[in-house]
């Protein structure tokens, strides 16, 4: 399975015996996708196909396509010819000719040589003829885009897992010392309501009780489960083949969740300790995740 990085580079091209398409993509980490398409001007009516194209291949990041063609294309300068506006050229030189005497009659060179008879215009292509090939260097870009993106993705992969395996051992030190820490607590509890209550007739059986259910308000035996279970998901979310960044970032969440809770539970100078590195462990886990598609 191949979780699939946001950063990538593809280029593809596809040619026939009369022009070339080459697309290039580039995609870098974003929260949702966002596409930034670069067509020829006279092509400009295929930007939704393009991005809905990419779209099959990108899941979210800042995606930014470039497509260009060389060649003959089915589109191309246009000539006009403006008939009035010749024969009121050719009214005019004729009259300036007769008038003045000034040579023969006129040639078809002196009519090319007046402004405007002839314009340049551009021709619209036809979209439908040139679609296959531009869809074929797209696909052919983002095959290598896709490429690139899952070779980083198992590198990312790899460095999640191991951090996950250093959180995983800071939660199993903690569950390990729960049961010594909880009974430290009971006894600090018992030792301090004893000082409080120093010369006062009180039942040892009501002390035990109340520092016992003061103890208990400190167990986080249930936020360690939790975590436990955080961890699992965490794993198999990676061994999806799907876009799971956003279903990583949210359980990040949830485990930060879960470390404050049990940092407030126990004030144990160890424990308080274990906290801030899982803290940390998070936060790493979280810039890795950041690039996770």
């Amino acid at each position: 399975m191949r979780p699939r990085s946001m950063t990538g580079f593809g280029r593809g091209e596809a040619t026939d015996s009369n022009r070339t398409w080459t697309v290039e993509i580039r995609t870098v980490n974003h929260r949702f996708l966002d596409q930034r398409v670069v067509l020829p001007r006279a092509f400009a009516m295929l930007e939704e196909r393009v991005k809905k194209t990419v779209a099959s291949g990108q899941d979210r990041g800042r995606v930014e396509v470039g497509l260009s063609v060389s060649g003959k294309i089915s589109a191309g300068p246009l000539l006009t010819v403006d008939m009035d506006l010749a024969r009121q050229y050719h009214d005019c030189l004729q009259q300036l000719a007769e008038e003045f005497a000034v040579g023969p009659r006129l040639q078809m060179a002196d009519m090319l040589t007046q402004r405007d008879i002839i314009t340049i215009g551009e021709q619209s292509p036809d979209l439908e003829q040139e679609w296959p090939l531009v869809e074929q260097a797209i696909r052919a870009a983002l095959a290598e885009c896709i490429q690139m993106r899952e070779q980083e993705g198992l590198t990312l992969k790899d460095d999640l897992l191991d951090r996950l395996d250093h959180f995983a051992a800071i939660v199993l030190e903690i569950e390990t010392s729960i049961p010594q820490v909880l009974l430290q607590r009971q006894e600090e509890l018992k030792t301090r309501v004893l000082k409080m209550l120093q010369g006062m007739d009180i039942d040892p059986m009501r002390l035990a009780q109340e520092t016992a259910i003061m103890a208990d308000k400190a167990d986080v035996t249930e936020e360690v489960v939790r975590l436990a279970s955080h961890i699992s998901q965490f794993r198999a979310f990676l061994e999806n083949d799907e876009p799971v960044g956003r279903r990583l970032d949210f359980l990040l969440q949830e485990f930060l969740r879960e470390v404050n809770t049990l940092a407030s539970k126990i004030s144990n100078a160890e424990i308080a300790h274990l906290g801030v590195e899982m803290k940390n462990e998070i936060e790493k886990l979280r810039e890795q995740v950041q690039n996770i598609e």
